[in-house]
């Protein structure tokens, strides 16, 4: 394409915007190899499954527990704890593990408490204008038999009108005590979302959750969109379109649409599928990133630097990805339609998760994905199918 220009004032608006879209593209991308996040990272906690026993060992280390107090009893009478870092007049409120089975955001939260107590510029900048409020682990009941519920069975993501539980009364207790000016809510999601129309796995999804069935831009809901494009522009190039939008529609129920009801602004994270990333460990590295993000951009006042119409081009969650798609599956059995999508149940086993096989869908399946593809006309795929136990159980 070749670009013409009538005048010098036309060639000279063209470089005046030109560099300013420049301007503004660069101060989105954020060098986090600076970061040194191998360094950062909290070695006690690994996996899918954080026992009490490594919560334990992160809560008594001797950096952090002057900055740790008790808030609160779970249903079986479990600490739920808090931490505390900072002392800037903003307030950022924090939970992880909400559901109990959702621990990606819980070691990103350990990662990111650890690079708040290094000394750095950047560490320094946050904790004089921010203070944090952390809730590691919000439903330790869930956490211990890895359920999403607590111990009374109960979402505590559909508790936040009715206030049921003592975790959700925690939760909204700490709310009114610090007031604060931000809300961020972690979460997992699972494997089955892609990114748009993209074959793509969701590795990260945001959302600024609805304050009204129309789903209408408060004023808050606005500042956690401007948030949410920040991450986005900060983490696109290290996940290509693998970062997505999730669905908005409103529930009174759910804690993020609540808070955004009282006029905070908060936001949804949900930690999702890595490819060959099934205990999320490159999730995590990729949710610390964003927290650090979200945190700054806030310290430094920037978030008037990003424009919410920007959010919406973010694409939208869609669930069209199996963990294993088997192609020509009549070949082992003409009972079996031509393809089969697999999914993994996560099941605890003592303190790990295994991950159980089972046929969630068959047919063409022709408008969806795998994290990994098996053609059973191809001999190696159909000794793989063959070899692995559960998969031979549940197929042959």
């Amino acid at each position: 394409m070749v670009i013409t220009f009538t005048n010098v004032t036309n060639l000279i608006t063209f470089v005046i915007d030109f560099a300013f879209t420049f301007a503004i593209q660069i101060k989105s991308i954020v060098n986090f190899s600076t970061l040194n996040y191998q360094d950062i990272k909290e070695l006690s906690v690994y996996g899918r499954y954080i026992s009490i026993s490594q919560l334990h060992s992160f809560i008594n280390g001797n950096s952090i527990q002057k900055k740790i107090s008790l808030i609160g009893t779970s249903v079986e009478s479990r600490p739920i704890h808090k931490v505390t870092l900072g002392s800037g007049n903003i307030k950022i409120l924090m939970w992880s593990q909400m559901h109990g089975n959702e621990t990606t955001t819980t070691k990103a939260v350990l990662d990111l408490i650890n690079y708040l107590n290094k000394n750095s510029n950047l560490t320094s900048q946050i904790l004089s204008s921010v203070t944090l409020t952390i809730v590691p682990v919000l439903n330790p009941d869930g956490a211990v038999v890895y359920t999403r519920e607590n111990a009374n069975k109960m979402d505590l993501n559909r508790d936040a009108l009715e206030l049921s539980q003592p975790e959700s009364k925690i939760l909204h207790g700490l709310y009114n005590e610090i007031k604060p000016d931000y809300c961020f809510n972690l979460h997992d999601q699972r494997t089955i979302y892609n990114v748009g129309s993209y074959a793509k796995p969701a590795t990260l999804s945001f959302l600024a959750p609805a304050h009204d069935i129309d789903r209408k831009i408060s004023a808050s809901r606005g500042e956690s969109m401007k948030i949410i494009v920040a991450m986005h522009k900060a983490l696109s190039s290290l996940l290509p379109d693998q970062i997505g939008r999730y669905d908005d529609a409103f529930n009174p129920n759910c804690i993020g649409d609540t808070i955004q009801m009282l006029g905070t602004p908060t936001i949804l994270f949900e930690a999702g599928h890595y490819p060959e990333d099934y205990e999320r460990e490159k999730t995590r590295e990729f949710i610390f990133y964003a927290l650090v993000k979200a945190i700054s951009v806030i310290a430094r006042n920037k978030t008037q630097e990003y424009n919410l119409d920007d959010y919406f081009n973010i694409p939208e969650n869609n669930k069209q990805y199996f963990d294993l798609l088997l192609m020509n599956t009549h070949l082992i059995d003409n009972k079996y339609d031509e393809n089969i999508g697999i999914l993994y149940k996560e099941v605890l086993d003592g303190e790990s998760i295994i991950f159980d096989p089972y046929i969630e869908a068959t047919g063409s399946l022709k408008e969806c994905f795998g994290h990994k593809y098996l053609n059973c006309s191809n001999q190696n795929d159909l000794d793989f199918l063959k070899s692995d136990r559960k998969l031979s159980q549940l197929l042959f």
